[in-house]
């Protein structure tokens, strides 16, 4: 092997891919990133068994050849490397590396013991605008849950709809749920299918994106391109490959959760309600995190919300907030944790709570008209 490129891309490909070498004490070659040259491309390739990463690095190959190399290691050191040149080149097992007055030589281990990075087909892909993708990532995400006992709801559930050229993104643990709906891109895929990604996956592709978001580079895609298999999804963009498996189950029909109406509405201010909810929260009881919200409607709609907590070791609070209320007087206990991270992913600054009864779910939405997002917290009984 011998090759040059530049300090700036084999560092984004190290930062893209060597994340997800994983320290693992059964089988010390996942600790490695592979790096090859073959065919005119140097590329780099990462996997922990159920992710896996193959990123293509912009260079010029005098010699074909490949090796594996210790991730952290060869990341870290390129990493603090003058923005210039690099020289590689392959001697037995070993990578010598000179850039400018920088020189090393770094042991590798044969490819022989690399596992295969699943292949995904790239053939009728559902395509998606990658700042929308993202910000649809994250305004979901927080929201699955960690417990493994219910794996289908480990994950995040992405339902393709190729006729209408929409995706729904959802995330539920149960005792919360969110969802947003995205436009697809004109694409090849007219198909619809419901997959469920592992939400470290996701939390992988929201890592590459931010890396391409931090890029000055011209040529930095706009489409994210997601390609489906039996057991696997690979999302692709601008030389990059993530595959990964999916979870294998039903996820809950959590629609039938969703209120169709409400009693009372209240719109408020995010910034105001988060400031509130985070007074009132000081209060709360430890391990339960309640927080009981009042809704009082006044004369045309100018009404107010009341929220009280109350601790045993630590006394009570009640404070009060001045809030457009429509409908009748409400009340309802939920979790302040849930409710703040709601109201953390919400993309405008007036939001609204709906609610039905005490023992009903609540709604949280953007107050902009045609909102595609919507957020649940399931109340606390007494």
């Amino acid at each position: 092997m011998k090759l040059s490129c530049t300090q700036e891309n084999l560092n984004r490909g190290l930062l893209i891919s060597s994340h997800i070498a994983s320290k693992n004490i059964n089988l010390p070659i996942l600790n490695n990133v592979l790096f090859k040259a073959d065919g005119g491309i140097i590329t780099l390739l990462a996997t922990n068994l159920e992710i896996g990463i193959k990123c293509e690095v912009r260079g010029k190959i005098e010699e074909d050849g490949a090796i594996t190399l210790p991730a952290k290691l060869f990341a870290d050191y390129v990493s603090s490397l003058p923005n210039d040149k690099i020289d590689l080149s392959l001697q037995d097992q070993t990578l010598e590396i000179r850039c400018k007055n920088y020189e090393t030589r770094i042991r590798g281990a044969a490819t022989s013991e690399f596992p295969l990075i699943p292949e995904v087909a790239k053939e009728a892909a559902y395509s998606l605008d990658i700042g929308k993708f993202r910000e649809a990532v994250n305004q979901v995400v927080f929201a699955t849950s960690t417990n493994e006992i219910r794996p289908e709801i480990s994950g995040l559930l992405m339902h393709f709809d190729g006729q209408k050229k929409k995706v729904v993104v959802a995330a539920t643990d149960s005792y919360r749920l969110a969802e947003k709906t995205l436009e697809l891109s004109a694409g090849e895929n007219a198909n619809s299918r419901d997959v469920i990604v592992p939400a470290r996956t996701m939390q992988e592709v929201l890592r590459i994106l931010s890396v391409f978001r931090d890029s000055e580079d011209p040529e930095a895609p706009n489409l994210v391109k997601i390609y489906l298999a039996e057991n696997q999804i690979m999302f692709s963009l601008n030389g990059v490959d993530l595959v990964s498996r999916v979870i294998d189950g039903q996820y809950p029909d959590y629609k039938q959760i969703i209120p169709a109406s409400y009693e009372t509405r209240a719109n408020f201010n995010r910034n105001e309600l988060i400031k509130v909810v985070k007074t009132a929260s000081l209060f709360a009881k430890p391990g339960i995190f309640d927080v009981t919200f009042g809704f009082k409607p006044g004369k045309e709609k100018v009404g107010e919300l009341v929220l009280s907590s109350a601790n045993s070791q630590f006394g009570e609070n009640t404070v009060k907030l001045e809030a457009e209320v429509e409908g009748k007087e409400n009340e309802i206990t939920l979790n302040y944790r849930y409710l703040l991270d709601g109201l953390g992913a919400m993309e405008s600054e007036e939001v609204a709570l709906e609610l039905t009864s005490a023992d009903s779910p609540s709604l949280l939405r953007p107050k902009v008209e045609g909102s595609d997002y919507l957020y649940i917290v399931m109340p606390i009984k007494k």
